[in-house]
């Protein structure tokens, strides 16, 4: 099975949730500013809330790549509470893109709001949630 650990991170928090996924399934995590090389059975995109929602870069990768991605499942960061999956399933399966209903949210750092946030236990806890997605 190909796996590929996609991230957006205007800072460091969806990054670090990304590594940790991409350590536990023996892969590297990669910005979705970078093209993907082939087919990917699963891709795990990590992606932040920004004004809403995800960012353009995130849904122009998933445009970009709709053909190859087989799989995609959303991780999120944010301050305010919300996941970027159900905007992102939405417009990922109207590429086309077959999306997991199952996803993962935890807090992001964001001014003062969640200090320290994504930590240790919720890199933990996102890694345990993409193995359980193979």
């Amino acid at each position: 099975m190909s796996i590929e650990v996609r991230y957006y991170s205007r800072g460091s928090n969806t990054r670090r949730l990304a590594e940790a996924v991409a350590k536990e399934l023996g892969v590297s995590a990669v910005s979705v500013e970078q093209p993907m090389n082939g087919r990917a059975d699963v891709v795990f995109l990590c992606a932040s809330v920004y004004a809403g929602g995800p960012d353009k870069a995130v849904t122009t990768f998933v445009r970009q790549n709709a053909r190859d991605i087989g799989r995609l499942v959303v991780l999120s960061t944010s301050a305010s509470g919300k996941s970027t999956h159900a905007k992102l399933k939405a417009a990922a399966e109207d590429m086309g893109v077959t999306v997991s209903d199952a996803y993962f949210q935890c807090p992001g750092a964001f001014m003062v709001l969640h200090r320290g946030r994504p930590n240790a236990e919720d890199c933990a806890r996102a890694a345990e949630f993409a193995k359980a997605q193979l």
